[in-house]
């Protein structure tokens, strides 16, 4: 990690100093300090500042070359930044250093907290390599991610509660999400101006954006999906609707599916056509054969009263046996499950778990409701056809 001028900073200020004569380091700095004197008002005073704590010691370097000199200015800032900036501006305004004339340009502001995150994030790594050593140690590729996840959480803001990005007041448009696990995601490929509704009814924040800005409302493509964005029609401003793909929630989406969906949203107004457009034919989910029945049938068996779920891979192999409350979380864990075996019926959130994940079969005890299982074969002991 970088060594920083003062441990206190949240910005460094970096400027160039150019004076057609030779001039000394207190020159430059009397320059600095005289000639922004007033021209921000009292809060905005160097000297002021310093004294206070809020802009730290000043550093000069100055080399002089052919009768002219050159200084480097480095200015520590805990401002906030568009104050930061200010200070950084009125630098600029200095033409004269000692008895010569001179020319001051920022050449960058340096977002210090930036310097602090990389460090956190190779020690995590180190940390998390030493932590691995004795329990195995996961493949690169999730362990990136798992450093990733900890420090997207970095930019997560708040407004009004409400889990959100950065630039959701001063931008002019505004995506909404359902949670924050969306927010993550957006704001990991780059997408800001983005808040979440996070629960069943919509927060008269959000209602009050959507009234100030253009709003997209980018939402999951299965039945919750489908409630949030009525939820949000009946009550807030929204101008564009997007949508994830079928099955897919925004939390899960590459970059380069989100940034297509948005591409594909459309007004509002436009929404009731869409809706009476007949729907895609769909291609009829794979029938079971009977080998693949009578192992469903073993797996249903083993598990009558334990409450418990197996995940099972394409060759028929139990991957992992769970208990039933945890499938939602624990099959993001697994890769390929081809099918779901659980003690218990066959509900609509089940199904579209599987959806999501991309599992084939769904088997159970019978069904709870009438569900729409789209691609999923469903199977039961009771009724061995799907629904």
């Amino acid at each position: 990690m970088a060594k920083l001028a003062q441990n206190f900073a949240k910005y460094m200020i970096y400027a160039r100093m150019q004076a057609k004569g030779v001039v000394e380091r207190p020159d430059v700095i009397g320059a600095i300090f005289g000639q922004t004197e007033g021209l921000l008002g009292n809060e905005l005073d160097l000297r002021d500042l310093q004294q206070t704590g809020r802009v730290g010691r000043i550093e000069v370097n100055v080399k002089t070359n052919k009768g002219k000199a050159f200084a480097e200015i480095i200015i520590p800032s805990s401002l906030d930044a568009s104050e930061t900036s200010l200070i950084a501006a009125s630098l600029e305004t200095i033409d004269k250093v000692g008895p010569c004339d001179a020319e001051v340009e920022v050449t960058k502001v340096d977002d210090v907290r930036n310097q602090k995150r990389r460090y956190v994030i190779d020690r995590a790594k180190e940390i998390l390599h030493a932590m691995m050593d004795s329990t195995g140690m996961p493949d690169s590729q999730r362990m990136a991610d798992m450093i990733k996840e900890a420090v997207r959480t970095w930019e997560v803001g708040n407004y009004n509660g409400l889990a959100c990005g950065p630039d959701i007041e001063m931008n002019e448009e505004i995506i909404v999400v359902e949670g924050r696990a969306d927010v993550i995601n957006l704001l990991k490929n780059g997408i800001r101006n983005v808040i979440a509704i996070e629960g069943s009814k919509i927060p008269q924040p959000v209602i009050d954006l959507t009234r100030k800005k253009t709003t997209t409302a980018f939402l999951d493509g299965d039945r919750g999906g489908d409630l949030d964005l009525k939820k949000l029609i009946d009550v807030a401003d929204i101008d564009f609707i997007a949508r994830a793909d079928a099955g897919k929630e925004v939390e899960e989406l590459t970059k380069k599916e989100i940034y297509k969906a948005l591409r594909e949203k459309i007004p509002l107004n436009q929404l009731g056509e869409k809706r009476t457009a007949a729907p895609a034919q769909e291609e009829a989910p794979e029938e079971l054969d009977e080998a693949s029945s009578k192992f469903l049938t073993r797996l249903l068996e083993d598990l009558v009263g334990t409450r418990a779920a197996y995940l099972v891979d394409r060759d028929q192999q139990i991957m992992t046996k769970l208990p039933l409350s945890e499938l939602s979380d624990v099959i993001n864990d697994f890769a390929g499950v081809y099918a779901i075996a659980v003690d218990g019926k066959i509900s609509q959130p089940l199904v579209d778990i599987a959806k999501k994940r991309g599992v084939a079969i769904v088997a159970g005890m019978g069904f709870k409701e009438r569900v729409d299982a789209g691609q999923v074969r469903t199977f039961v002991i009771e009724q061995q056809e799907g629904a």
